[in-house]
């Protein structure tokens, strides 16, 4: 099967320094208004995805991520946000990096090019066939992440991966595959940006869309977020005062009283 690597091709745009930084920034947002329609091209796919992802979940399985650089640290932005967006434990949704820690800040050395050390990663937190893991490459051909779902393939770990090139090794090696082809990158090869757009987006739709069909929102509000600032808190009476209808005072009071919006008006409703 045919594969060549489109986020690698040679950008539409030549000789770069000598545009304006008008002509460069509309020239990039010109690109970036493209990745929308690719995403959408992979809807049925990040669907099947989803709906497997939530079975998983509701059997006491995990979601993992596994990724090296901007794609391994696009992961870590997106399991993080997941418990103070959703009231959900912290091992809920994790993400790996090739390289560990370090990685998030700077780059680790051929880390991305271990055939062993993803599975190691996962095996430190005990995956197992409950789990779901997704492997995320904008190229499709990250040892490291390539490696480490096969190696959850053979132990009956149900894999799903996010990548920017068709018929790429980790498209074939996922068991549920999404594949957002965004084309060549403004900058020849910098998949940092419309190939890390993409992931991004389609990450927020897995976690968004899975926690939804877990019942960690109600109506379209945050019920279930952690009260970690002023900010969420004042989040949280203002969507107490427009569920039951009293003044922020004793919404405020209730929110203090039960620690979140969803019990806050559940135990308010049991008392009218």
């Amino acid at each position: 099967m045919n594969f060549v690597k489109t986020t690698e091709q040679s950008s539409s745009y030549e000789h770069l320094e000598k545009m304006t930084v008008t002509d460069i920034l509309t020239n990039i947002n010109n690109e970036d208004k493209t990745v929308p329609l690719a995403v959408e091209k992979a809807l049925f796919d990040i669907e099947k995805l989803v709906n497997k992802i939530v079975s998983k979940l509701n059997i006491g399985g995990r979601l993992f991520y596994i990724g090296a650089g901007t794609s391994g640290r696009l992961g870590i932005v997106d399991a993080s946000e997941c418990p103070p967006t959703f009231g959900v434990s912290f091992n809920l949704v994790n993400a790996i990096i090739a390289g560990g820690d370090l990685a998030i800040r700077k780059a680790v050395e051929n880390a991305e090019d271990s055939t062993t050390q993803a599975w190691l990663d996962l095996q430190e937190h005990n995956i197992n066939e409950k789990d779901f893991v997704i492997g995320i490459a904008a190229s499709g051909t990250t040892p490291y992440v390539i490696e480490g779902l096969k190696k959850c393939n053979e132990n009956n770990i149900v894999t799903g991966c996010i990548t920017c090139n068709e018929n790429s090794p980790l498209a074939l090696t996922a068991n549920f595959p999404i594949v957002v082809v965004v084309g060549p990158e403004f900058v020849t090869g910098s998949s940092r940006m419309k190939a890390g757009t993409a992931q991004k987006l389609v990450l927020n739709m897995i976690s968004t869309a899975t926690m939804i069909r877990l019942g960690k929102v109600k109506g379209n509000k945050m019920v279930d977020m952690q009260l970690s600032n002023n900010k969420l808190v004042d989040r949280g009476v203002k969507m107490i005062i427009s569920e039951i209808n009293v003044d922020y005072q004793t919404a405020s009071r209730l929110l203090k009283q039960f620690g979140s919006v969803r019990k806050a008006v559940e135990e308010f409703q049991k008392t009218i």
